[in-house]
C-alpha cells in the first residue's frame, strides 16, 4: 500500500508542475502502473520461462490491478477530462487508454511492459499539462455525474467478482436476466436454473485477482476522496466514501495460510474465497448507496 497524497507530491515535484483537481487520481494511476511493472520480480503475466511460468498468483493479482487501471483510463478519457459529450478527447488520454488495453500476455514484438510504459508516459504528460495554467486544454472535471459513471463501472466489476468468489462452494442460481420486462428477449435459450461452481484449480486464481482488484480500488477511492472532496461534502456523502474504503481494507490483510482453503460454508476449515467475497459484497452495496446519494442527494 502507498499514500496517495505522498505520491502526488512526488509526481508534482518530478514533473515540475502544479497540484490541481485531478492530480491525485492521475498520480495514483501512474504509481500503480509503476508498481505493476517494476515491483520485486517485475511484470510476470507474460513470462514464459521458469520459475515465473509456474507462478500464477502474482499474474492473477496483476490482472486484477490492470482491469481497474483500464476502467479508470477509459473513464478519464470519456468522462473526467471532457466537459460534455460533444467536446474533444484529450490526446494523451486517448494514447494512455489504448496502451493499457494492449495484450497483457505479449512476451515480445512488442512486449507488454514497453506498451504499458508508453501508457504511463502519456499519463505523466497529461498530468504535466493538467497543472500548467498555460495549457487549459487539459482538464479534470470533478462532477457528481462523472463520479457516478466510474462508480457504475466499479459496481459491475465487484458484482462479478463476488459471484465468482461465492461459487467456490457451488451454488444453484435462477436465471433472472429478463426479470422486470415482459417484452425482453435474449439471443439464445438458457436454463432457468443452473449450478455454478469454481473449479478447484482456479480457486486461488479468482482469489488473487480479487485481491489485486481491491488493492487497486483502495488507492483509487482514496484518490477520488481527495479530488472529489468538495462534491462529496456538498452531497453529504464523504462519510459514505470513507465507509466503502473501510469495507475494502480487510481484503489486504495478511494471508497466514500457505494455500487458499476452500472449506464448506459452515465447515471445519476456513473458506478464503467466501471471506473475500463477503468484504467485496459489502463494499459493493455501499457503492450502490453512494451512487444513489450522488444522484438524489
Amino acid at each position: 500500500m502507498f499514500d496517495v497524497r505522498q505520491v502526488t507530491d512526488q509526481q508534482i515535484s518530478k514533473l515540475k508542475t502544479s497540484g490541481v483537481t485531478g492530480s491525485t487520481t492521475v498520480a495514483t494511476m501512474i504509481t500503480m502502473a509503476d508498481i505493476l511493472l517494476y515491483k520485486r520480480g517485475g511484470y510476470l503475466h507474460n513470462d514464459i520461462i521458469l520459475p515465473s511460468v509456474l507462478m500464477d498468483n502474482v499474474p492473477n493479482w496483476e490482472f486484477g490491478v490492470l482491469v481497474q487501471m483500464r476502467d479508470m483510463a477509459r473513464t478519464l478519457r470519456n468522462n473526467l477530462s471532457r466537459s460534455q459529450s460533444q467536446s474533444i478527447e484529450d490526446a494523451d488520454l486517448v494514447k494512455a487508454e489504448g496502451q493499457f488495453y494492449f495484450d497483457n500476455n505479449s512476451w515480445v514484438l512488442p512486449e507488454t511492459e514497453s506498451e504499458y510504459q508508453k501508457g504511463t508516459d502519456a499519463l505523466k504528460q497529461y498530468m504535466f499539462r493538467l497543472g500548467d495554467q498555460q495549457q487549459p486544454s487539459a482538464q479534470f472535471y470533478a462532477r457528481a455525474d462523472n463520479l457516478r459513471t466510474w462508480l457504475s463501472e466499479v459496481e459491475t466489476r465487484l458484482g462479478s467478482l463476488s459471484q465468482r468468489l461465492s461459487a467456490s462452494v457451488g451454488k444453484r442460481q435462477l436465471d433472472t436476466s429478463l426479470a422486470g420486462d415482459v417484452a425482453a428477449t435474449q439471443s439464445t435459450y438458457s436454463a432457468t436454473e443452473q449450478e455454478l461452481k469454481t473449479a478447484w484449480t482456479e480457486l486461488d486464481d479468482v482469489f488473487y485477482e480479487a485481491r489485486g482488484t481491491t488493492w487497486a480500488l483502495l488507492h483509487l477511492l482514496r484518490a477520488i476522496e481527495v479530488d472529489f472532496h468538495d462534491v462529496l461534502q456538498k452531497k453529504n456523502a464523504l462519510i459514505s466514501m470513507q465507509q466503502i474504503i473501510r469495507e475494502l481494507e480487510p481484503t489486504q490483510d495478511t494471508l497466514w495460510s500457505p494455500v487458499i482453503l476452500n472449506g464448506s460454508g459452515f465447515g471445519t476449515l476456513a473458506n478464503h474465497s467466501l471471506v473475500m467475497g463477503s468484504h467485496i459484497s459489502r463494499a459493493n452495496a455501499a457503492i450502490i448507496d453512494l451512487r444513489r446519494l450522488l444522484e438524489d442527494g
